[in-house]
C-alpha cells in the first residue's frame, strides 16, 4: 500500500519536518513493514510558460519541429524546439528550462537541435510522470488551469508530493485505506485522527425516497458463505463528459500506483484508496431495467472491461439487469455498462462481497484486481453508505453533477460477536503484566466497545477489524498498542543432555561421507509426472501407487515423488544445459508410498471449531501415505579426465557401488551386492542391495534408451537406498576400528561356476567359509571364453588374511582359502580353476 504523505496529512496532525523515514519508522512500531518511497523524481525549474508564436519547419526525415517562442516569466522569452503539434498561441504549458530534471533521470540544458538551441523543453504528461499520456504536450487548460506565467508547475500539479509503501499482511485488510493507515499512524505517535468516513456530507434518505431496484437473489449460501451482504445505490445525473481530473487527484493516484483513466473512473478510484471501499460506476442509461446480485448460471458469459469474454462459473457472483451479467462482483466489471466519453448519469454502487467468493472468482478468471484484494481481506461493511456518498459528493464538485433522489441501501450485515477476553489470560500469553487500564485503553483505541465482569472483559471488535475473533488476538493488539518493546527478550536455557539424535547423526555422517567422496548434494522438487513415477518408482511394476495433489503448483507435475531419482535426472539435466558435463550428485529426502487401497482425503472430518474425535484422527493418521526418508545418488561423464599419460575414464556402475559402499562402512554396516533388475536399469548392470537379507534398495546404469530420451549421456549411474532402513539396521554400538600391527598375507582364488550364478553370492560363500582370519575379499576378474566350459564362467578373487596376534603362515592363509572355496563349491558347485 503506497501513502501519499500530503494526503495521510489530511487525517492526522504530521509534526513539521516529517520525512517519509519518520512515517516508515512510526508505522513498523504497529507492526507494519517497509517496503519503499516514491516520489517524481524531478527537480526545477519547472515552471508555467505560455506560447507567444511558433513556425513551423520541415526537415529533411520527413519530420515537421515547431520553432517556438514561449514567455516563461516576466519579459523572460525563450526559444524552444517542440515536436508536438497540439497546442496553439496563447496556451500555457509546463517548461523544463535548463538546470531542471525530470524522471529518469533526464537533466535539461540548453543544446542545439535541429538549427535552433534550444532553450529548455515544453513538457508531456508521461515526461511529468503524471500519466502515459504522450501523444502531445501537456496543456494546463485541459487540467482547468489557468496559472500566472513563471508560476512552479512543481506545486501547481502536486508533483512536490511523495510517498511511503508499506506491506499490508492479509489479516489486515483495513489497512488498503488511506483511512486504516491514518488510524495507524495515529495509535503509533498519538496524534489526533480524523475519520474521513465521518467528514463525508450524508445524503439523506428516508421511506418517501424513490428506490432504484435491487434484487439480492444470493440467499442459499455457497459452501456455506453468503455472497453479499450490503449493496447501496446512488445515482448522480448531469455529468459533464468534458471535465478533466484535477492535477492534485491525478498526482495522488500517481503515487498510490493508480494511473489516471477518466474523470468519473479516478474518483471511485480515489474513494476506495480513501475509505478502502471499492466502488463501481455504471453508466446509467445503458442499464437494462434493475440491479439482481446473484450467482451466475450454465454457460453464462461476460465481456469483461479488459476487453475478454469469459466464461463464468456458477459459483462466481455476479451483477447482472435485465440483459445478462454485467460484472463479476468485487473483481471486475462489464463492457456493456462502462463509463464512457459520453455518460452523464452514473449510477454508484457500494457494496460488501464475501471475501472468499471474491478471491476464488479472482483466481478462477486470473483477474486480481484493486477492488478484488480489499474485499479478500475484508471491508468495512458500515462504510459503504459513506463512500458512496463520498463519490456523489465528488461528482457534484468537480464534474458538475446533480445528486438524484433514486437510490438503494440493502444492509443485512451483522454486527460483531463479543469475545470473552479472561483476566490474566495477556500476561499468560504475552509475559508482560499490563495494567487494566492499558488493555482497557489500548482495545479503545483499536474502536473496540469493553465492558468488564468479575472473570473476563468483554470486548466487541470494531466492523472494520474482522480479524480480531478471539482472546489471542486480542492480546495481540494489546501488545502491538502499548509497544513490543515492553515485551522483554528472554533467552531459553537449553536443557542439558539434548542434541541430535542418533537418527539425525548417521544422516549427517552420512552425508558427510558422500560429500567427502566428490558428490555434491543438492535438493529436488518432490513433485514429478506419473511417467516419471512409472519409469522409476517400481523395480518391474508398470506403475507404483502413488499420491496426487489436488491443487498442484505445476499442473504437469501433480503427483509426489515415489523415488528420488527424477529429481537427481533434472537436476543434472539442469546442469548438463549450463556446460557441467562430469557430474557427481546425491540427495537426501523424503518419498511418498500410499498404502495401496487406501484413500488419501477420504476422511471426513467436522465443520467449524469442532474436535474431530479419536476415531476420525486414527482415520486420518492410517490415510496418510508412508513417508521413509531415502538417499540416492547420480554420476555422469567422467571420473578420470583425459590428461598426459592418463586416458580418461568414463563412470559406469562401478562408481555407483563405490559409493554405496563407502556409505555403508561410514555408517559400520555391511551392504551385501547380488544382480538384480529395475524397469529403468541395463538388464546386465543392475544391482540390489541387501543388509541382513532384506531388500534395501538398488545400483546400476540407466537404460540407454531412457538416457536418450532424457538427453543424457549414454551411460548414467544411479543408485537408491531406503535410509530409514539402512539406520534402523546400524549396530547400537559399533566395534572400534584397530590399527593391524601383524603383517598380512595374500592370495587369490578363481573359481568356475555356472553363469547362472552371480559374483556377489560366490562371494558372500567365499567370505563365510574362510573364517575370521579373512580381511578382506574383491571380485577382480570375471573371465569368459576359450578354456572355460560353455555356460559357465571364472571368477578371480584377491583374498587378504590377517591374525591379530601373530604373524600368518602361507599354510594357515592357504587353509583359510580352501575352506571358502569348499563352502562356494557345496553352495554352487564352484570348482577351482588351475
Amino acid at each position: 500500500m503506497r501513502i501519499p504523505i500530503s494526503w495521510l496529512s489530511e487525517y492526522v496532525d504530521l509534526a513539521p519536518g516529517t520525512t517519509p523515514d519518520d512515517i516508515h519508522a512510526a508505522l513498523v512500531k504497529v507492526g507494519f513493514e517497509e517496503e519503499g518511497q516514491h516520489g517524481f523524481a524531478l527537480s526545477g525549474p519547472i515552471v508555467v510558460g505560455q506560447v507567444l508564436e511558433f513556425t513551423p519547419e520541415a526537415q529533411s526525415n520527413g519530420k515537421t519541429i515547431n520553432w517556438c517562442q514561449v514567455l516563461v516569466g516576466e519579459n523572460d522569452v525563450r526559444g524552444i524546439v517542440c515536436g508536438a503539434h497540439n497546442f496553439a498561441v496563447g496556451d500555457k504549458v509546463v517548461v523544463s528550462l535548463p538546470g531542471a530534471s525530470l524522471p529518469g533521470p533526464f537533466p535539461i540544458a540548453a543544446r542545439k537541435t535541429y538549427g535552433h538551441v534550444s532553450d529548455g523543453m515544453i513538457a508531456s504528461a508521461r515526461e511529468l510522470g503524471l500519466g502515459d499520456e504522450h501523444d502531445g504536450i501537456l496543456r494546463l487548460a485541459s487540467l482547468g488551469l489557468d496559472p500566472i506565467v513563471g508560476t512552479d508547475a512543481i506545486a501547481l500539479l502536486g508533483l512536490d508530493d511523495s510517498a511511503v509503501e508499506i506491506n499490508v499482511t492479509p489479516d489486515r485488510g483495513y489497512a488498503f485505506s488511506l483511512r486504516g493507515v491514518a488510524r495507524e499512524y495515529a495509535h503509533s505517535t498519538g496524534v489526533s485522527y480524523r475519520d474521513p468516513a465521518l467528514a463525508v456530507p450524508v445524503i439523506a434518505r428516508d421511506a418517501a425516497s424513490p428506490v432504484f431496484p435491487v434484487t439480492v437473489a444470493d440467499q442459499a449460501p455457497i459452501r456455506d458463505r453468503i455472497g453479499v451482504t450490503v449493496f447501496v445505490t446512488r445515482v448522480v445525473r448531469g455529468v459533464d463528459p468534458t471535465r478533466t481530473t484535477p492535477p492534485w487527484m491525478i498526482a495522488r493516484l500517481s503515487l498510490a500506483g493508480i494511473r489516471s483513466i477518466s474523470l468519473v473512473v479516478d474518483i471511485t478510484n480515489y474513494v476506495m484508496l480513501e475509505l478502502g471501499q471499492p466502488i463501481h460506476g455504471y453508466d446509467l442509461d445503458t442499464l437494462r431495467g434493475g440491479i439482481v446480485v446473484r450467482r451466475a448460471g450454465p454457460g453464462e458469459t461476460i465481456a469483461t472491461l479488459d476487453g475478454q469474454t469469459r466464461k463464468l462459473n456458477p459459483e462466481d457472483l455476479v451483477i447482472a439487469d435485465d440483459s445478462g451479467a454485467i460484472g463479476i462482483a468485487g473483481v471486475m466489471g462489464g463492457a456493456a455498462t462502462e463509463i464512457g466519453a459520453v455518460t452523464t448519469a452514473v449510477l454508484i454502487e457500494a457494496a460488501n462481497f464475501d471475501p472468499v467468493s471474491i478471491a476464488r472468482s479472482a483466481r478462477r478468471h486470473k483477474l486480481p484486481s484493486e477492488a478484488s484484494r480489499r474485499f479478500e481481506r475484508g471491508v468495512d461493511p458500515t462504510v459503504a453508505v459513506a463512500a458512496a456518498d463520498r463519490v456523489a459528493q465528488l461528482l457534484v464538485d468537480l464534474a458538475g453533477g446533480v445528486v438524484d433522489a433514486l437510490g438503494s441501501d440493502h444492509l443485512s450485515h451483522s454486527t460483531p460477536a463479543d469475545i470473552p477476553l479472561p483476566h490474566g489470560f495477556i500476561a499468560g500469553l504475552v509475559g508482560v503484566d499490563y495494567t487494566d487500564s492499558e488493555i482497557v485503553d489500548s482495545l479503545t483505541e483499536i474502536g473496540c466497545s469493553v465492558s468488564r465482569t468479575d472473570a473476563a472483559f468483554l470486548v466487541t471488535p470494531p466492523s472494520w477489524r474482522p480479524d480480531l475473533t478471539d482472546k489471542a488476538t486480542l492480546a495481540e493488539e494489546v501488545a502491538r498498542i502499548v509497544g513490543y518493546d515492553r515485551i522483554p527478550s528472554v533467552l531459553p536455557t537449553a536443557p542439558p543432555g539434548r542434541g541430535l539424535t542418533r537418527s539425525q547423526r548417521l544422516r549427517r555422517t552420512a552425508a558427510q561421507q558422500l560429500a567427502a567422496g566428490g558428490s555434491t548434494e543438492v535438493l529436488a522438487y518432490p513433485f514429478v509426472s506419473k511417467q516419471s513415477n512409472d519409469r522409476f518408482g517400481s523395480a518391474v511394476a508398470d506403475s507404483t501407487p502413488a499420491l496426487k495433489l489436488a491443487n498442484p503448483l505445476d499442473g504437469e507435475l501433480p503427483w509426489l515423488r515415489t523415488t528420488l531419482i527424477p529429481g537427481l535426472i533434472d537436476v543434472a539435466r539442469r546442469n548438463l544445459s549450463r556446460g557441467l558435463t562430469d557430474i557427481a550428485l546425491f540427495e537426501i529426502g523424503t518419498v511418498f508410498l500410499p498404502v495401496a487401497g487406501v484413500a488419501v482425503g477420504s476422511v471426513t472430518l467436522p465443520v467449524g471449531n469442532e474436535r474431530p474425535s479419536a476415531e476420525q484422527l486414527a482415520d486420518l493418521q492410517s490415510a496418510i501415505p508412508n513417508q521413509p526418508r531415502h538417499i540416492g545418488g547420480l554420476f555422469l561423464g567422467n571420473t578420470v579426465l583425459k590428461q598426459v599419460g592418463q586416458p580418461q575414464i568414463s563412470v559406469a556402475i562401478g562408481e555407483a557401488l563405490t559409493a554405496v559402499q563407502q556409505l555403508a562402512t561410514a555408517l559400520g554396516v555391511a551392504i551385501a551386492v547380488r544382480q538384480g533388475k529395475h524397469r529403468a536399469l541395463h538388464p546386465g548392470r543392475t544391482a540390489e542391495l541387501f543388509v541382513g537379507g532384506e531388500p534395501i534398495g538398488f545400483a546400476g546404469e540407466l537404460l540407454p534408451t531412457i538416457a536418450d530420451d532424457l538427453d543424457l549421456p549414454r551411460v548414467v549411474a544411479v543408485w537408491e537406498i531406503d535410509l530409514d532402513a539402512l539406520i534402523a539396521r546400524v549396530p547400537a554400538s559399533a566395534t572400534p576400528t584397530t590399527i593391524a600391527t601383524q603383517p598380512a598375507a595374500t592370495q587369490d582364488l578363481t573359481l568356475v561356476v555356472p553363469l547362472t550364478t552371480s559374483a556377489g553370492e560366490v562371494l558372500a560363500a567365499i567370505r563365510s567359509g574362510a573364517g575370521a582370519l579373512l580381511e578382506q575379499l574383491r571380485l577382480v576378474d570375471d573371465y569368459r571364453g576359450e578354456g572355460v566350459l560353455a555356460g559357465a564362467k571364472s571368477l578371480t578373487f584377491a583374498l587378504r588374511f590377517r591374525a591379530p596376534d601373530r604373524t600368518l603362515t602361507a599354510a594357515e592363509a592357504t587353509e583359510s582359502k580352501l575352506a571358502g572355496a569348499a563352502e562356494a563349491e557345496e553352495r554352487f558347485g564352484a570348482t577351482i580353476r588351475e
